[in-house]
């Protein structure tokens, strides 16, 4: 009986009474052997840079004393109502919901592509397609600077050829022009995680869907796309941190034309040039945790709706 009891309580997931249980092990200190380092880097590395970023969001710096002033939740109050940072926020947000399902649509129509098997040469495409990313996000913003000039490059002499006029790096033409960097550095990035879900598919699947008479699209509309749904969302949270991380392209595309990229043109450059450029580091430090939340936001957001539409 009391074997049956014990089972009946294993299969239940029931604990031992709590008069048999220690509260410490010696298996206990080998788990934080392990994780002890980890979480000793995480905690220097991840927690205290934010909590010292929140500690200088509560105070201001008074420009004739050089102290520093305890003013609480302003710096935040103050941060809503400055068109600058709303300015460069709706910037990047429109950049989103432009740019990133044109992305992601490509690396997804490049996955299911070299996985259909009729691609010929596929590892090779799949390592061109990947390459950009392996060129370093500098470089790679350098290299389309001079391709986009209009005095010299690419962009110059295909306007000489047809008589054109376009310049990629005006303010009309900025923000895709940037985007079109963006496109091609990750692109490759996002094809890969696509296409490592996609090798995850059982060929028994496919086996079947070709003995019921499924063709090639309704082979990629009922199994692959369907398989691609946890990937698919993992892409676009990601594309979605990027996006409101985006600094690296304004930042050394504004060397080329500064009267079109400013100072508040991205959340992530106007901090920057708040903190080096204007001495402003507590109000900077408030720019990035807001920007911070309002990304961790719409990420969850999205992740919550990713995971009901996997669950239907």
């Amino acid at each position: 009986m009391a074997l049956r009891d014990s089972l009946q309580n294993v299969q239940r997931g029931a604990r031992p009474p709590a008069g048999r249980r220690r509260w410490w092990s010696r298996s206990d200190s080998k788990g934080w052997l392990f994780i002890g380092p980890f979480l000793v880097v995480f905690a220097l590395t991840f927690l205290a840079p934010i909590a010292y970023a929140g500690y200088l969001s509560l105070f201001r710096e008074q420009a004739f004393f050089g102290t520093k002033e305890f003013v609480g939740l302003d710096n935040y109050l103050e941060v809503f109502t400055d068109e600058k940072f709303w300015d460069g926020a709706l910037r990047v947000l429109l950049f989103l919901v432009v740019q990133v399902p044109i992305m992601l649509g490509l690396a997804l129509a490049a996955a299911l592509a070299i996985d259909s098997a009729r691609l010929y040469a596929s590892n090779f495409f799949r390592l061109v397609i990947f390459l950009p990313y392996a060129v370093p996000g500098v470089v790679a913003v350098l290299m389309w600077g001079f391709i986009y000039g209009t005095n010299f490059g690419l962009a110059a002499d295909l306007n000489q050829l047809f008589g054109t006029s376009i310049a990629p790096l005006s303010q009309g033409w900025m923000l895709a022009s940037i985007a079109n960097i963006v496109t091609w550095e990750f692109v490759g990035y996002n094809m890969l995680i696509f296409y490592s879900a996609l090798r995850t598919v059982p060929g028994e699947v496919y086996e079947a869907a070709a003995i019921d008479g499924a063709g090639t699209f309704r082979t990629v509309l009922s199994i692959k796309i369907p398989a691609l749904r946890g990937a698919i969302v993992i892409a676009t949270i990601f594309s979605i941190i990027g996006t409101f991380q985006l600094f690296n392209e304004p930042n050394i595309l504004r060397t080329l034309e500064p009267n079109v990229i400013t100072t508040y043109y991205t959340p992530n450059l106007y901090a920057y040039n708040l903190s080096f450029g204007g001495q402003q580091y507590n109000y900077s430090a408030t720019v990035a945790i807001v920007m911070g939340l309002l990304t961790a936001v719409i990420a969850y957001v999205i992740q919550l709706r990713g995971s009901r539409e996997a669950m239907k």
